[in-house]
C-alpha cells in the first residue's frame, strides 16, 4: 500500500489472514535519502513494526492498528525531515 493511503473504517475487518504490509511508491526512495544512518536504521524498524504485530492483531483491529502505524511513520519521516533542513542551516 501507499504510506498516504486512505483507509477508510475497517477496511480490513474482513482480513483475519492479513499479516504483513509491503509500502510500494516513493518511500524507499525517502527512506535512502535520509541523512544519518541511524535515522534509516530507526526508519526501517518502524517501517517493519507493522509486520510484528499484525499477526498477533485481531481482524476488527486491524485497520485501526494500520492507521496508527501510518501516522507513526509520516510523523516520524516528518521529525526527520525538519532535523534535515535545520542541520542545513
Amino acid at each position: 500500500i501507499p504510506l498516504d493511503c486512505m483507509i477508510g473504517n475497517n477496511i480490513f475487518c474482513n482480513c483475519p489472514k492479513l499479516t504483513a504490509v509491503d509500502l510500494v511508491g516513493r518511500i524507499h526512495n525517502t527512506l535512502a535519502s535520509l541523512h544519518l544512518e541511524n535515522w534509516r536504521h530507526e526508519m526501517k524498524g518502524e517501517i517493519n513494526r507493522i509486520n510484528q504485530v499484525l499477526p498477533d492483531t485481531v481482524a476488527e483491529e486491524k485497520t485501526a492498528v494500520t492507521q496508527q502505524w501510518i501516522r507513526s511513520v509520516i510523523r516520524q519521516f516528518d521529525h526527520y525531515k525538519a532535523e534535515h533542513k535545520a542541520m542545513l542551516k
